[in-house]
C-alpha cells in the first residue's frame, strides 16, 4: 500500500513523504508559505519574480549547469506561485533522486540573487505578464479575483502589475528572501519513489541551519456583500466572472461545494453548459471553478460570449443558480456529478507531479497530509441534503458578485447589480 507520513526535522520544519508503490520517479518539493496575499503593494509581485530568479544559478551551479544535471538524472524542475505558497520541485528517476535532492536544496538555500539575474529575468517575467493580460480568458480570473475581494491581500494576483514588477531590486528579492525563506514558513514534501527516513535526513541537513524568518501573519477577509465591476477591452468577445464567496480549504462543507460547483458548472452535461450554451447558444463556453484559500474561498463561474449576448447569459445564468437553489437536484444529478469528480481526481493523481502538488497544497493550507483516496470516500458521504444546505448559504442575489470585461454595450451601461435574481 502507498504510505504517509508526517515527521519534523529538528528545527521544527514539517516534512511530508508520500511513498507510492511501483513508481519510477521521485519528486522532491521545498514549499515556502509565503505568497502573492503577503506582499505590500509597493513589492507585489516579488514572490512570483524570485520564484523565477532562483533558477539563474547558486554559489555552486550556473543556471546551464541546473539544467544539465536535472536533464542528465532524467528529471525536470520547476516551481509555482500561488496566493499563500511559493514551491520549488525537481522530479527524477528513483536511480539519480539525490541529483533531485541536490538542486532542490541548492536553489532554495544558496541563490545568487544577483543584480543581473534579477534585471534579466525581470524582462521575462513582464513578457509573461503582457501574455497573459493578452489573453482575456485567462485575464478574467484576475479580475474576478478584484472584485470579489474588494482590496483584501486576496485581490493581488501572483504575477503582480508590470510597473511595480519592473521596479524592484536585487536588494529587495535579497531582503525579501532572507526574512521569508527561513522556518517557520518551510514545509518539505516528497512523493513517489521515496523513503520518509531518507526525506528528513535530506531536510535537516540542508535547512535545519539556515536560521528563522519572520512568521507570516494574515488578516481574514470578512464575507463582502455584492459587487459588479465592468472592464473595458478592445475585440468584440466579452469574458465574465460571476460568483460568491464560499468555504476555505479545511471546512467540512468544502466536499459538498466542489459537488454543487460541478453539478451547474463542470462538464457538458452540467446545467449552465447545456441551459447557456445547449439550449440558447448565448456563449462559446462556461464553466465553474473553486477557489480554496487558508481562511477563505469563492466559487465561480465563468463565462466567453460576443457582446450582445452578455446581459442574456448573465440573467440566464441567475435563472439556473435560482432554479437549483430552489428546486433541488434532479434524479441521478448528484451521482453523475460525483463520479465525473472521482474520474477527473483519480486520472490526475497517476502523476507523480499531480500528486506531489494536491500534497503540498492541502497540508499548506490545512495542515494536514491525507491520501488521495480520502478525497475519493468522501465524495461519496455527500448527499443531495448537503448539496442543497450548501446552495441555500452560498447562492443569493445578495451574495452575487460579477466582473465583465469587453466592450460596453447599452445593455452593460444599464446593468446594476441589484437587477440579477437569484
Amino acid at each position: 500500500m502507498d504510505e504517509i507520513s508526517l515527521e519534523h526535522t529538528g528545527a521544527g520544519i514539517p516534512v511530508v513523504t508520500e511513498r507510492i508503490n511501483g513508481r519510477i520517479g521521485s519528486g522532491f518539493l521545498v514549499a515556502v508559505g509565503t505568497g502573492s496575499r503577503d506582499e505590500s503593494k509597493d513589492i507585489g509581485g516579488i514572490s512570483h519574480l524570485l520564484e523565477h530568479v532562483v533558477f539563474r544559478g547558486t554559489k555552486k551551479r550556473t543556471s546551464l549547469q541546473i539544467s544539465k544535471e536535472i536533464e542528465g538524472a532524467g528529471g525536470e524542475m520547476n516551481a509555482f506561485t500561488s496566493k499563500e505558497l511559493t514551491a520549488f520541485y525537481g522530479i527524477t528517476l528513483k536511480e539519480t533522486a539525490d541529483i533531485a535532492k541536490q538542486l532542490v536544496a541548492d536553489i532554495c538555500v544558496n541563490p545568487l540573487i544577483s543584480e543581473k539575474d534579477v534585471e534579466l529575468e525581470k524582462k521575462i517575467v513582464l513578457q509573461e505578464i503582457s501574455m497573459w493580460e493578452n489573453d482575456p480568458e485567462s485575464y478574467i480570473h484576475k479580475l474576478f479575483a478584484e472584485t470579489l475581494w474588494d482590496g483584501h491581500e486576496l485581490s493581488q494576483n501572483e504575477a503582480g502589475e508590470a510597473d511595480i514588477v519592473a521596479s524592484l531590486t536585487h536588494n529587495d528579492l535579497r531582503e525579501y528572501f532572507r526574512e521569508r525563506y527561513r522556518s517557520p514558513n518551510l514545509a518539505v514534501i516528497a512523493c513517489g519513489s521515496v523513503e520518509s527516513g531518507d526525506v528528513l535526513r535530506w531536510a535537516e541537513e540542508n535547512f535545519d541551519d539556515i536560521g528563522e524568518g519572520r512568521r507570516i501573519t494574515r488578516t481574514e477577509p470578512v464575507r463582502m456583500g455584492t459587487s459588479y465591476r465592468f472592464y473595458p477591452r478592445k475585440g468584440d468577445h466579452t469574458y465574465t466572472g460571476m460568483g460568491f464567496h464560499a468555504y476555505p480549504a479545511d471546512h467540512p462543507d468544502k466536499v459538498s461545494l466542489r459537488l454543487l460547483t460541478a453539478v451547474l458548472g463542470a462538464g457538458m452535461s452540467s446545467r449552465l453548459f447545456q441551459r447557456i450554451r445547449e439550449e440558447k447558444a448565448l456563449v462559446y463556453s462556461v464553466y465553474g471553478v473553486i477557489d480554496q484559500n487558508s481562511d477563505a474561498g469563492s466559487m465561480a463561474f465563468y463565462m466567453s460570449s460576443t457582446e450582445d449576448n452578455v446581459l442574456n447569459a448573465i440573467n440566464t445564468a441567475a435563472d439556473v443558480l435560482k432554479e437549483l437553489r430552489d428546486n433541488g437536484l434532479q434524479k441521478g444529478e448528484l451521482d453523475r456529478a460525483r463520479n465525473l469528480m472521482k474520474g477527473a481526481t483519480a486520472r490526475k493523481m497517476e502523476s507523480t507531479n499531480n500528486r506531489m502538488y494536491r500534497m503540498t497544497r492541502t497540508f499548506m493550507l490545512t495542515g494536514k497530509a491525507e491520501p488521495f483516496v480520502n478525497d475519493l470516500d468522501a465524495l461519496d458521504h455527500v448527499s443531495d441534503e448537503d448539496i442543497m444546505r450548501v446552495a441555500d448559504d452560498i447562492i443569493s442575489s445578495k451574495k452575487v458578485n460579477i466582473a465583465v470585461y469587453g466592450k460596453k454595450t447599452k445593455d452593460m451601461a444599464k446593468m446594476r447589480i441589484d437587477q440579477i435574481d437569484i
